[in-house]
């Protein structure tokens, strides 16, 4: 039986993949800041463990509580709407510290073992604001677009001891809890003069109908991690895939 570690696995993305593995016959090793195995009810194949990918001493945990992987999936992120001119430096550098550096850790902390059995796949989650710009996300973006650049250079090495590194880029999910987890953080970030312009995005969204659920994040993911024609970049849902075309 093979084994997936997925971070931020408490809602959206995270949880549906983690989900969409058990039901394929997976061990998945579910991770989030908060452990919440009542998110599984009890779900024969599926283990839940504390995680923070800012915290090296919680990585190190993980890994050592759950031996050999067969996939690592780097979901957990943090989301940021507003105003670059009126993000504090501080906020950009959270961003950055769980989507940029939070990523490139788990990475490094899973290749060594990849490496010595030549086997083993990286898939990492973006956005499709790396593959259109979008409006009022320019930190946010910065970091997704980090990563893709990160993970276009890693596969090609990995290449070379027989482990593969993926991209899935998703469209915009209503569904996930990007608005409410980041309410706080994305406070006061919306000012003049761009209030108005913001509302027209808002409005804008609200009009989409071809838009992403979590569980085409977690197809994505599935085709992503065992595809062995050389394809790097997965999009997810419908207007990710229209952005590609």
């Amino acid at each position: 039986m093979k084994t997936a570690l997925i971070t931020g696995c408490s809602s959206g993305y995270g949880l549906a993949t983690a989900r969409h593995f058990q039901a394929q016959g997976w061990q998945v090793i579910a991770t989030m800041r908060q452990p919440r195995a009542d998110l599984f009810d009890g779900t024969s194949g599926i283990r839940v463990l504390p995680l923070d990918v800012t915290d090296a001493a919680s990585i190190a945990a993980v890994f050592e509580a759950t031996g050999p992987i067969d996939l690592l999936v780097n979901n957990a992120g943090l989301g940021l709407f507003g105003a670059f001119e009126a993000t504090p430096m501080a906020t950009v550098r959270e961003i950055f510290e769980t989507n940029t550096f939070g990523t490139m850790a788990m990475c490094q902390a899973a290749i060594p073992q990849f490496r010595a059995r030549g086997a083993g796949t990286i898939v990492n989650i973006t956005s499709s604001a790396t593959l259109a710009p979008f409006p009022l996300v320019a930190a946010y973006t910065a970091s997704k677009a980090a990563i893709a650049g990160f993970t276009s250079s890693l596969a090609l090495e990995l290449a070379q001891v027989g482990v593969r590194a993926k991209l899935v880029a998703p469209g915009y999910c209503p569904g996930t809890r990007f608005a409410d987890n980041g309410a706080a953080r994305m406070a006061g970030l919306v000012t003049e003069p761009y209030a108005a312009f913001a509302q027209r995005v808002f409005d804008g969204f609200a009009r989409l109908t071809a838009v992403t659920q979590p569980e085409d994040v977690a197809d994505a993911v599935w085709q992503a991690a065992h595809d062995a024609s050389g394809q790097l970049q997965f999009p997810a849902g419908a207007d990710a895939v229209a952005l590609t075309a």
